[in-house]
């Protein structure tokens, strides 16, 4: 998998040595409220190398791992789409809480969205996020996704229905 750098920022693939790292920032409510249930909370060192595992021996799916100044900070993931979606792919991502509100998250979006353009050969990147999450909207619009809709209390998250708000980016080349 390839090696993506922006000056003091790199996406590189995950590593073993990652997951005490992982474990200590994933294991945090506040991370794991705007992610899908399947990311399990407390996050234990077990679940850091089992995602890790996956990670690194998925065939379709490229997991980046985000280091900023040296340090694994999180994770951006990319998952091409299938059949007649071939050409579209989800984007998902994490940042560790001391890294938040430092622009990183951005800027490693912005490398993974390239790629996902460039390498893959994707015409279209799409995700959803949890109506709460406003730092991530920020995000994914700063990235230049659009806002596409709005699904209606389409998330069951920790006892309550909320909104999912969808967005989408295409290929400049393809508008």
């Amino acid at each position: 998998m390839a090696v993506l750098e922006d000056g003091d920022l790199i996406l590189r693939p995950l590593r073993p040595q990652d997951a005490p790292i992982l474990a200590g920032l994933a294991n945090n409510e506040k991370i794991s409220i705007n992610l899908r249930d399947s990311y399990p909370h407390p996050y234990t060192l077990k679940d850091a190398y089992d995602f890790i595992l996956v990670a690194t021996h998925g065939r379709s799916m490229r997991i980046f791992a985000i280091e900023w100044k040296g340090r694994y900070v999180g994770n951006v993931a990319i998952h091409p789409e299938k059949d007649v979606y071939r050409r579209s792919g989800e984007i998902g991502y994490f940042l560790g809480e001391p890294y938040w509100n430092m622009g990183i998250m951005t800027r490693a979006l912005k490398l993974a969205v390239k790629y996902a353009f460039d390498e893959l050969d994707l015409v279209r990147l799409h995700t959803g996020v949890f109506e709460y999450n406003v730092a991530s909207q920020r995000v994914l619009e700063k990235c230049g996704f659009e806002k596409e809709g709005v699904f209606r209390k389409a998330v069951f998250k920790q006892g309550k229905l909320v909104d999912e708000i969808r967005y989408a980016r295409l290929r400049e080349d393809v508008r």
